[in-house]
């Protein structure tokens, strides 16, 4: 059995994919896109967040800390980036459960054993397990064994991913997935690398692969206000994706800063301050952008 590193399992899941499913978020992703909502997942391995609110103040992680990286500033009792090494030791002295580590090595058993808790909904709902992240295709291996376990057991496959991974390892993995929920954030090869810190080649022409080889498709595009809600840039995105087969829709997802508060947790800086969320009117402009390619579209999910 392989073994790979998680950070959550969302059950009874409604937006990752057909009918109501599992989601499976592996940790590790080689993106840093701006928007992240799941900051958390980047590192691939466990990593410490402190609940500010929560902290009483007693001491105990500075305590304890075995590099000396925690000290007490106006946050509260606060880990030093450059020092801390996510060892999990100030987790277990807190009394207030004010620090959590977030990730955990498990094995493909495992996961497998969870998920088969859920078949019963799966089989009455048409849904089923989807991979996300983080970059599922991070972890190939575990990934990999994963999918074909499912597929042993006749569970509907999907994976959430960034499509930058190498070719021959999506391809290798398509055989065993139902459905790729695919994102596609900008078509400006240099505002891609800017937004999300690598180049788009590799993740249109895997995400042209994947079309060709007759794969399943729902791409999925965050619409991030200033960065890529253009007309010129969502014109771009509409007129790539209209050109390939296999897109069942395409996913609006209109930005939201709910997840501004994990990155003060994770003692990280959040880039995009101050954005205000779309409006329904604009959401509506930006799926008749779509909708005049001949694609279908969906908000949300």
């Amino acid at each position: 059995m392989e073994k790979g590193v998680i950070f959550d399992i969302k059950r009874y899941s409604i937006h990752d994919g057909p009918g109501i499913r599992d989601t499976v978020f592996l940790k590790g992703c080689p993106l840093r896109c701006w928007w992240c909502h799941n900051p958390e997942s980047q590192a691939f391995e466990p990593v410490v967040i402190y609940k500010a609110d929560r902290c009483i103040g007693c001491g105990a992680c500075e305590r304890v800390c075995p590099k000396g990286a925690i000290r007490l500033t106006q946050r509260g009792f606060v880990a030093d980036p450059e020092l801390c090494d996510n060892c999990g030791a100030c987790v277990k002295a807190c009394p207030a459960e004010a620090r959590e580590l977030i990730g955990q090595e498990v094995t493909t058993q495992w996961i497998m054993d969870e998920i088969e808790k859920d078949v019963l909904f799966f089989d009455e709902s048409k849904g089923g397990v989807t991979f996300s992240g983080g970059e599922p295709l991070s972890q190939p291996k575990f990934l990999e064994e994963l999918l074909m376990e499912c597929k042993k057991k006749d569970i509907h496959t999907a994976i959430d991913t960034t499509g930058y991974a190498p070719t021959e390892v999506l391809m290798r993995i398509a055989p065993y997935v139902d459905l790729f929920l695919y994102d596609i954030k900008l078509m400006d090869e240099k505002k891609h690398e800017f937004y999300t810190g690598v180049s788009n080649q590799l993740i249109l022409h895997n995400l042209h692969a994947l079309s060709e080889s007759g794969a399943s498709i729902w791409v999925r595009v965050p619409v991030i206000p200033g960065v890529n809600d253009s007309q010129e840039e969502l014109d771009a995105i509409s007129s790539f994706v209209s050109t390939l087969g296999g897109v069942e829709h395409v996913n609006l997802l209109p930005y939201h800063g709910t997840a501004v508060h994990k990155y003060e947790q994770l003692g990280m800086s959040y880039l995009l301050k101050d954005l205000k969320n779309l409006t329904k009117e604009e959401v509506g402009k930006f799926s008749r952008i779509f909708e005049d390619k001949n694609l279908k579209v969906k908000i949300g999910g």
